[in-house]
Parts: structure tokens; sequence; C-alpha cells
């Protein structure tokens, strides 16, 4: 194809070198068409001319799925038309459809950011399509490119405890030097997941009651036991704890009786009656 210096045919010769060898120096885009299909030859002309705006940031190749059914098969192709994202040798995102142009020009952008940014935004977007393994990948690699960016190992985070890993999650989150983890968000969702571990790893709620009955300024239980409390979905029992660590020692666990309290605020909501009793609290003990 010559309509542009950016457009290539595909072939069985020339897949691995034009699209994975090359999707290593930048974005691949991979229209599957097919000649019996109307909306391919829409959407044909849009890409053309998006290749051209775009002025060799990526590389638009086409590939016709009746000449070149293997590959359409190898790459779970089975509507056309259907574009394939690669990146660094894999497909990063797909879209299915002759989507409008905003679409192609909003995942484009992710590319052709900086490459921890991009890294950062195709890691979410691997998370939200279901391919963790990539997922974690790119977010592993953003976060060693950008250490500063806070967002990024926030978000594998995240991805880790949603994938039942969350003591890898917490190490993730020590890991990161302590003026870090004083940022807020992250703050909230360290001390969340230490809640949800917490509880994973409790005894049970009678030893727990017990050994508060012997002390009751036992730190240590006031806090499993908010952590079950609040795994047996009493809020209420597991902020009264949280607010009796708040009172009694701000530096236990680097002030988590606060976060945490913080981070249950943003679960409930700011209007839920227990976010403003216990925000009113905490004022109160903090002031």
């Amino acid at each position: 194809m010559s309509l542009s210096p950016y457009v290539f045919d595909a072939s069985a010769d020339n897949f691995n070198r034009l699209v994975l060898e090359n999707s290593h120096k930048g974005p691949v885009l991979v229209h599957f068409w097919t000649p019996k299909a109307g909306p391919c030859f829409i959407l044909m002309p849009r890409l053309v001319k998006l290749a051209s705006e775009y002025g060799g940031k990526f590389l638009l190749v086409m590939l016709n799925t009746d000449d070149l059914p293997e590959l359409a098969r190898r790459f779970s192709v089975n509507s056309v038309p259907t574009v394939k994202f690669f990146w660094r040798g894999e497909v990063a995102h797909t879209i299915h459809g002759a989507d409008p142009d905003s679409s192609f020009r909003e995942v484009l952008d992710r590319f052709i950011a900086g490459d921890a940014n991009r890294a950062h935004a195709l890691g979410v977007a691997a998370w939200q399509s279901g391919n963790i393994s990539q997922a974690r990948m790119l977010l592993a690699n953003a976060a060693m490119a950008e250490p500063d960016n806070l967002a990024i190992p926030r978000d594998l985070a995240k991805l880790l405890w949603s994938t039942g890993e969350g003591e890898q999650a917490l190490k993730l989150l020590n890991s990161l030097p302590p003026e870090a983890r004083l940022e807020p968000e992250l703050a909230r969702l360290h001390a969340h997941l230490s809640l949800v571990e917490a509880a994973r790893h409790a005894p049970s709620l009678a030893e727990i009651n017990a050994r508060l009955l012997a002390n009751a300024s036992d730190l240590d239980a006031h806090y499993q036991r908010a952590a079950v409390l609040l795994a047996n979905d009493d809020f209420d029992g597991a902020m009264a704890d949280l607010l009796f660590i708040t009172r009694a020692d701000r530096s236990y666990h680097h002030d988590i009786g606060r976060t945490s309290l913080l981070a249950l605020f943003d679960l409930l909501g700011s209007a839920h009656p227990l976010t403003r009793q216990y925000r009113q609290a905490l004022s109160e003990s903090l002031h």
C-alpha cells in the first residue's frame, strides 16, 4: 500500500519483522480486514489519514484475513474490522469495529507519551482487559523507569491485591521510601491492605477479646480486632478500635490508626453517619 510511507501490507514472510520487531521501536497498529466486509473500507482510509497525521510515530499494517487466516487465528481475530496495537512484541490493546477516530487517538497518545507513562497507561489498560501477566510486567517496568511517579506502585499494588497477592502488595508499598508512604492516597491504600492482611492472619475474635480483657492497652490486639470486625462488616466496632489506637499512640505502625480511619471514611463516603461520627471524634482527638 503506497498511500503513506507509514502504511504497509502484511504477508506471512514480513509479519514478524514488520510488526513484532518494529513494535520494540514504537507502536504498530495492525488492521485485520477483509474485502468482504464494508466497514473495513470505511475504517481503512481513516487509519491511513491518522498514520499520516502522526507522521511516523506509529506504523500501520494492513492484514487481509482472507489471505492470512493463520495470522488471524494466531491473534484470536474472530470479526473484522479489528485493530490490534502491538508494543514491545505483544498485543497491548485491541479495538473491535470501526470506532470513532477519537478512540484510536486516545490509545495512540498513551503509546506516544514517555516510555514510563506509556507503560503505566498500557499496564492499566491490560489489567482492565484481563491480561494480568502483561499488566504486571508493564507496571513493574514503568515503576523501575520512573521511581518518583507514585501512581505506578499504587496501581501495581492494587493489581496484586485484586489477584489475591495482598502480601506482595504490602511488601511493594513497604519498600517505598518513608516520605512516599506518607502520600495520602498511598497511605490509605496501605492502611486498607494492612487491615485485610491482618484479618487474614488474625487469631479468633474470642482470643483477641481475651487478650484485651487481660490488657486493655494492647494496641496489637486492638488492631487485630479492628481488622477482624471490618472483615465481618462491623464498621462501627472496627472504627472504635482504630480511634482508640490513634488516641493512644500516633506512632503505632506509622500512625496506622488514623490512616485506617481515613481509608474507611473514603470507603463509606462523607455522608455516611459513621463517617460523620468518627471524623468528628478523630478531629477532637487530634486537637
